[in-house]
């Protein structure tokens, strides 16, 4: 996809705030400082949009002119706006997770996962709309997938290929029904709003670090080839370790719809409580997206005390530069607020 002169000033912009005060520790700062799990960014028109799961509406929103600065979807009131305030038939409320939106022509199709009514389980679906803050719809009777086999599927990551083809990756919940977990590629119809061909696991939960759990895929083209990001383990706190054990990394792909291999460094980021480094605790759900020629990553991580203990039921949005050496991804510290950074 051609480039902006817009998102290529943006760009530019974003990488001259990357400064050495900008890495003053600690190395990762939340940029919204409040529950927004699951993040999504997409760039319109010189304003980010970020979609996040469920939290009281449907689809809560963002926006943000840098990428530091974030204030929620409102109406003049200042109420906050639903992305999606009306659900399709097939859809219990309630359990709307891990959104994600790509521009297909001139729509904007929104992938989530929603709860099914009639086979009672996480399934996924796409809806449309004309702008990328909604209003979305959706008037399917059926999901768009569901493992009904697997028990469900969760965590749509649309992708569109350099060849312009479309695909969609997703995790089959079998962790719900004490199966193993695969993250599945599938082709996508022209219009983005079909599946077609066979689905294809590409990796599964089979190491140590990954808790016998995969989930949150997201597929990028890196300079070294397809690379399908995801995270792995339990995405709580864990009593014993008193940080979270969810953490993200990797696997390098022949193809958008593989074979794909572990990376043998993963995970590439994780919880760690540490003096100069400072608290992170179940980063995860990573959301890969471009501004001009940088990378960025978008994820979460658990609220936390100064001490390093969970402080309440709240993921924070964090962002950081996502850079490749020697074909294998980096995380830059994270942007925050120069004020911060002083």
């Amino acid at each position: 996809m051609p480039v902006s002169l817009k998102a290529r000033r943006l760009a530019a912009l974003l990488l001259a705030g990357l400064s050495a005060a900008a890495f003053a520790e600690p190395s990762f700062v939340p940029v919204y400082r409040n529950n927004f799990p699951d993040p999504h960014v997409v760039l319109h028109g010189g304003e980010f949009v970020a979609y996040a799961t469920n939290d009281g509406i449907n689809l809560p929103m963002l926006v943000s002119r840098d990428l530091v600065n974030w204030s929620p979807v409102a109406d003049q009131a200042g109420r906050r706006i639903d992305g999606m305030p009306a659900l399709a038939p097939w859809v219990q409320e309630g359990r709307t997770w891990a959104p994600e939106v790509m521009k297909v022509g001139a729509k904007w199709l929104l992938y989530y996962t929603a709860h099914s009514r009639r086979r009672k389980m996480q399934c996924l679906g796409v809806a449309s709309a004309d702008h990328p803050k909604g209003p979305f719809r959706d008037q399917s009777t059926e999901p768009l997938v569901c493992q009904y086999d697997q028990g469900g599927t969760i965590d749509a990551n649309p992708f569109r290929d350099s060849d312009g083809k479309l695909y969609v990756y997703y995790k089959s919940d079998g962790n719900a029904v004490g199966k193993t977990t695969y993250i599945w590629g599938q082709r996508l119809s022209d219009d983005g709003l079909k599946v077609v061909g066979a689905a294809v696991p590409l990796i599964k939960d089979d190491a140590k670090w990954e808790w016998r759990l995969v989930e949150a895929p997201s597929m990028v083209r890196s300079p070294a080839g397809h690379q399908l990001f995801y995270s792995a383990a339990f995405y709580g706190w864990d009593p014993k370790e008193r940080l979270s054990r969810y953490a993200t990394g990797y696997a390098t792909c022949a193809g958008p719809l593989g074979p794909c291999q572990d990376a043998p460094e993963n995970p590439i980021l994780n919880s760690f409580n540490e003096r100069q480094a400072g608290c992170l605790s179940g980063p995860g759900h990573p959301g890969i997206f471009q501004v001009g020629a940088r990378t960025f990553m978008a994820f979460h991580a658990w609220a936390a005390t100064s001490g390093c203990r969970k402080a309440d039921d709240k993921r924070y949005l964090y962002i950081a530069p996502l850079f490749w050496k020697d074909g294998k991804p980096l995380l830059a510290p994270s942007l925050r607020q120069r004020a911060r950074a002083r």
